[in-house]
């Protein structure tokens, strides 16, 4: 399930108008305020609501440095309203229909400035984490930094055992003067190796260059980006050269501890990919069928239940198969399961994809529900972040109502905590989970 802050990021727009030059600013003298973007009444209500985004089309003039022809790619600018009132200070991009992150309520933020207080918020979101690995016999993974949650925009990091994974996603961000910043933040005690990790489609969105190959920290010359790790007590291989994104879905950890505490009987994992809710599963069911399309992702799946084989009740069969194809086969057949796990990837990447992903998710749901056992549990889980709980959870109800099933809702669950909601910022409540019983 390819779920996590990608969700958080726009389709691209590979133009930009030539700036124009405004007016005197009534925060600073011309020559003083250094680039800027004036904002639409919209975007401008946004921010003083306290949301952090503002998108192309509500910028309405952008302002270069004195003495520029253009706004520099991945700049530090002012945000000002209608009446040229600051709101603050954002990373700029030429190239995303997201244009803009806000980073400050102050205005006129210098890269300097910007630097130290990176320092500062890493220090805090590392403190954060803390206490979800004071266990690290049973869990020594954890997500470091997770972009706008942690007054950070376009940084990720995931720390898995000892290798931590570091994303760059906005052209402020993917800098040299910051990846120093970061190197040197990161590499806390117990941490063998810092790896930068390209997002390839966020890269051809923000228009990035590739990111340097070597590690940006390695205790030693011999320093390999790849570890076991451990979550809820299982271990889980990771290579940062090969899978998605930064790795393991850290974000469904208590998602897996929590499917496994209603999950019995003959059990069904659609869209496995490395086995995190299968694995879960095999403890406490009697048969697992695990099912991905992706061969890759099956092959580290099968490493994964060998490396756990001694704690797991079931053995897993790991099946290679499109998730609406087989499921359409197995309601035909008149399959039935206990338990079933659907963990789709995103359906929804831009708001034009809503009406089509809920017909999705519709189909999947209804299928399960329709092969469920009564008493039967089913995990249902989406991390499409243009579709909010509420649209999730009324197209949950309406599978169940045309399967003709009653179903009880046990559990609305989210991402883990170390992966935090902004309040103010709906979007960054991307990941929702519904733990169900059919009658």
């Amino acid at each position: 399930m390819p779920c996590d802050h990608e969700e958080m990021r726009s389709t691209a727009a590979r133009t930009q108008e030539k700036p124009q030059r405004s007016h005197a600013l009534p925060y600073a003298e011309a020559d003083e305020a250094g680039p800027a973007a004036i904002l639409s009444r919209r975007a401008s209500d946004r921010l003083r609501a306290g949301h952090l985004w503002v998108y192309r089309s509500e910028v309405e003039q952008l302002i270069p440095a004195l003495g520029s022809e253009v706004l520099a790619p991945g700049a530090i600018v002012t945000v000002l309203d209608s009446r040229h009132i600051p709101l603050g200070s954002a990373l700029f991009s030429d190239a995303s229909e997201l244009t803009l992150r806000r980073i400050s309520t102050e205005p006129r933020v210098s890269r300097g400035e910007y630097l130290e207080d990176t320092r500062v918020r890493v220090r805090a979101a590392l403190a954060l984490r803390k206490p979800f690995l004071v266990d690290t016999m049973r869990t020594n993974s954890v997500r470091l930094i997770f972009s706008e949650a942690d007054n950070l925009p376009g940084i990720v990091a995931d720390r898995y055992n000892d290798l931590v994974v570091l994303q760059l996603l906005t052209q402020a961000t993917a800098q040299d003067d910051l990846r120093e910043v970061l190197a040197a933040e990161l590499a806390v005690d117990g941490v063998r190796i810092v790896v930068e990790r390209p997002d390839p489609r966020i890269r051809e969105l923000e228009n990035l260059p590739l990111p340097p190959s070597a590690p940006l920290f390695a205790a030693s010359h011999e320093s390999e980006p790849e570890t076991v790790f451990t979550l809820n007590g299982l271990r889980f291989g990771y290579n940062a050269n090969a899978g998605q994104k930064t790795g393991a879905f850290l974000d469904q950890r208590l998602n897996y501890a929590a499917a496994a505490r209603y999950a019995h009987g003959r059990a069904l994992d659609i869209c496995t990919y490395q086995g995190g809710f299968a694995l879960h599963l095999a403890q406490v069911c009697d048969s697992v069928i695990a099912v991905d399309a992706s061969r890759a992702a099956l092959e580290v799946a099968e490493q994964n239940e060998q490396r756990n084989a001694a704690q797991l009740k079931a053995t897993i069969e790991w099946t290679e198969a499109d998730a609406f194809e087989l499921l359409r086969s197995y309601d035909a057949a008149g399959e039935r399961f206990d338990t079933i796990v659907l963990d789709p990837p995103a359906f929804a990447k831009s708001r034009r994809a809503v009406e089509g992903a809920l017909r999705g998710y519709k189909e999947l749901n209804l299928r399960a529900l329709r092969m469920l056992n009564p008493g039967g549990v089913l995990v249902t889980c989406s991390c499409s972040q243009h579709i909010s709980l509420q649209d999730f959870t009324n197209t949950v109800a309406e599978a169940a109502s045309d399967a003709g099933r009653h179903v009880r809702l046990l559990e609305t669950r989210a991402a883990a905590p170390d992966h935090p909601e902004v309040l103010t910022l709906p979007e960054t409540r991307y990941l929702k989970c519904l733990i169900l019983q059919a009658e």
